[in-house]
């Protein structure tokens, strides 16, 4: 048998950006409801949803207050419900997101804890610790928050006086559970079941790396070893997750845990991929490499070695709601990903950018084990890399003072329909496209923002909506909206469709394995079982394809006039640069899902 996560295509929403139902402006779970058609057409097998709990909202629902109940922002629990059913229905399979690091500081929890006072049992199931020096006015060691600053916040009590600091690896409104505290992971496995109950497929699980940590919160130090930081990646992780995956394998249907675990070495993830703990992880070493054949093949190599030996599936990923999207990462010159460097102004080539990124479509959707599509990556949307201060909502904005533009440009609302305004603001209808045909991809968003105050929907909220969409939409996606290029069957979306589609035929159910067949300074080349081949070329002239092959499905058009009547055969073409090709090789019989 062949088990489902070991292959899916598995698409991200980001429900305030994906579409809005009722016309406030801010996705939620009717406008997602709306969609599951364009989502089953798509070609993908499940849906992970971001945060949908009660939350302030202060790191974009990643600070939960309530995790057995729906941000009314986004609907009702009866509305998750019916959405579950229906995606069901669709023969779409749901995961949610799980964040068990830290809550709200609207939590009943931590409210709790701040008026218990000094000494309660409320404050015990966080990390309160009294601060260094005379006053104790110096924060309890050196951790530094992921979004800048000291990773402590003092409180103040009830009389007044000054009390003792709290956690927060994250922002202030996102105190950290004390994972030692017997009562946090009984409630974790209360939610667990909650929401298991209601017929989720699973969940993701934030900061998967980050729960247990080590005893009595040592100082980092001037001159840290990155495999063996106080904060993250401690044995008592995997207790949680070994007792968690006992829950989740006694209800029907293969539920399954997804891992974001960021780590630096293959030996430390891999553990998290145990039999008994998660099914599978995000590979961010692929997300993060630059468009170069022997990088990306080093990259591939890794991720295969480092699973293999623990019997889980690879995974591969672009672009998510916290990364550069990487159309506009493949048009600067360097062009890899570092979490702590997003060189957010680097220039970038929307034309290089986009041709790349086709590429790299069809080479994450060719490769061995599962893939995620993160929200707009099928149309090819680039980076909004010039939103006004003033609409910035994302925390690391704020706590760098402006230093790190933060992640809200991957976040910008989708594009359905063009020319479509809203009431807070003149609406536009341009339409630039050229339409030059199959395979071409001359769509020509590049990520231009516009002054706060002008807004388009372009479909993102119903007709007559009169809310602006949360953050602006640029101007130039006009032309990359869903209407626009279901027109086009050269679009990024027909291309993620047709991919998709052959890939569910052609690849689903292989053995989690390739076999490189020969590369070059600037090439890929690896072959799956059934005769597929994947060729990659990732430089700057074009290559000849292996003569005696069939073309599957190109990213750009091949160069060199085919034989007459044989426009899909491989002989005397060419790849063009920055291009992907798939090949069925002649006298072999196509591998198919049974």
């Amino acid at each position: 048998m062949t088990h489902w996560w070991r292959h899916a295509a598995i698409y991200q929403i980001y429900i305030r950006s994906f579409a809005d139902g009722d016309g406030d402006g801010t996705g939620d779970l009717a406008g997602v409801r709306d969609r599951l058609p364009y989502l089953r057409e798509l070609g993908v097998d499940a849906l992970w949803f971001n945060p949908w709990y009660t939350s302030p909202m202060a790191d974009g629902g990643y600070d939960v207050a309530d995790y057995r109940d729906i941000d009314p922002v986004f609907g009702t629990l009866a509305e998750a419900e019916r959405l579950i059913e229906e995606a069901h229905g669709h023969g779409l399979r749901v995961l949610v997101d799980l964040v068990p690091n830290h809550c709200s500081d609207q939590h009943v929890w931590f409210q709790e804890a701040l008026a218990g006072g000094p000494g309660s049992a409320a404050r015990e199931r966080f990390w309160f610790l009294p601060g260094r020096g005379p006053d104790g006015d110096e924060p309890p060691n050196d951790w530094q928050s992921y979004f800048g600053g000291a990773a402590w916040t003092r409180i103040t009590e009830a009389d007044g006086t000054p009390g003792p600091w709290y956690l927060h690896m994250f922002a202030p409104e996102q105190p950290d559970l004390n994972w030692e505290h017997p009562e946090v992971r009984a409630e974790f496995e209360d939610i667990l079941h909650f929401w298991l109950r209601r017929g989720v497929d699973g969940f993701r699980i934030d900061v998967a790396h980050g729960l247990a940590k080590k005893e009595g919160l040592p100082d980092v130090g001037p001159d840290p070893d990155p495999t063996d930081l106080p904060y993250q990646d401690h044995d008592t992780v995997h207790e949680i997750y070994r007792s968690w995956r006992k829950i989740l394998d006694g209800y029907d249907g293969e539920r399954i845990f997804v891992g974001e675990v960021w780590l630096p070495t293959p030996e430390q993830f891999a553990r998290y991929l145990r039999p008994g703990e998660l099914h599978s992880a995000f590979n961010f070493d692929f997300l993060c490499c630059a468009w170069d054949a022997a990088a990306l093949r080093e990259v591939i190599d890794g991720t295969l070695a480092a699973h293999g030996p623990v019997g889980a599936p690879p995974t591969w990923v672009l672009s998510n709601h916290d990364t550069i999207r990487h159309v506009t990462r493949y048009g600067r010159e360097d062009t890899s990903f570092d979490m702590g460097d997003k060189r957010l102004g680097d220039p970038s080539d929307p034309v290089l950018g986009r041709r790349r990124a086709r590429a790299a479509a069809l080479l994450t959707l060719a490769l061995p084990g599962g893939v995620y599509v993160y929200q707009g990556d099928e149309l090819g949307l680039p980076e909004v890399r010039d939103l006004p201060d003033e609409v910035l909502q994302d925390p690391a904005f704020v706590r760098s003072g402006g230093a790190d533009r933060g992640r809200d440009g991957c976040r910008v609302p989708l594009p359905w329909r063009s020319g479509t305004g809203t009431g807070a603001g003149p609406g536009t209808d341009t339409d630039t496209g050229t339409g030059t045909g199959p395979g071409t991809g001359t769509d020509t968003g590049t990520g231009t923002g516009r002054a706060a105050g002008a807004a388009l929907s372009l479909g993102f909220s119903p007709d007559g909506a009169t809310a602006a969409p949360w953050l602006p939409q640029p101007e130039d996606w006009d032309t990359l909206t869903v209407e626009a290029q279901e027109a086009d069957p050269g679009s990024f979306l027909a291309l993620y469709r047709t991919g998709l589609a052959l890939r569910a035929v052609r690849l689903t159910g292989l053995p989690e394995t390739l076999t490189w067949a020969g590369t070059g300074p600037d090439t890929l080349c690896f072959d799956r079982p059934g005769g597929f081949r994947c060729l990659v070329n990732t430089g700057g002239t074009p290559i000849p394809l292996p003569p005696g092959a069939t073309v599957l499905l190109s990213s750009a058009p091949l160069e060199g006039g085919p034989v007459e009547g044989e426009r899909d055969r491989s002989d005397g073409r060419l790849l063009p640069a920055d291009a992907c090709v798939w090949l069925h090789r002649d006298g072999t019989e196509a591998a198919t899902e049974a």
